[in-house]
């Protein structure tokens, strides 16, 4: 069994900043991807930002120069550091990580685990 729990969620004013964790534990094999999405009430989830085994980001437009995603692979851990939020920030943050498995038959396979979410809103 794989878990995801996800902290840093809370209601903070435009300018602001909030640093979102996500923590992974189970029966992880290896962890490749690491992401953040967003979804804002009466949309679909939308990626945020993320980050590679070795490091590479990836960002959404909007949040280029604002957030930063990063990760600790010793920890099975992902960070979301967000300053200069926005109103348009808000929404619920969700981790997904993108895993190789391992399970009790001695077998491996790649499995995709999302985070319960984590409320983020920004009042102007």
């Amino acid at each position: 069994q794989v878990q995801l729990v996800e902290s840093g969620g809370a209601s903070v004013q435009a300018g602001g900043s909030l640093r979102l964790s996500c923590a992974a534990s189970g029966s992880i094999f290896s962890i490749n991807v690491m992401s953040w999405y967003r979804q804002a009430p009466g949309k679909q989830r939308d990626l945020v930002a993320a980050i590679t085994t070795d490091g590479t980001t990836d960002y959404a437009d909007s949040v280029k120069g604002r957030f930063t995603i990063s990760r600790d692979n010793a920890k099975n851990a992902v960070y979301l550091q967000m300053n200069s939020l926005k109103p348009e920030d808000t929404g619920v943050y969700y981790c997904k990580v993108a895993a190789t498995r391992r399970w009790n038959s001695g077998s491996y396979s790649p499995e995709d685990y999302w985070g319960q979410g984590t409320q983020v809103t920004v009042s102007s």
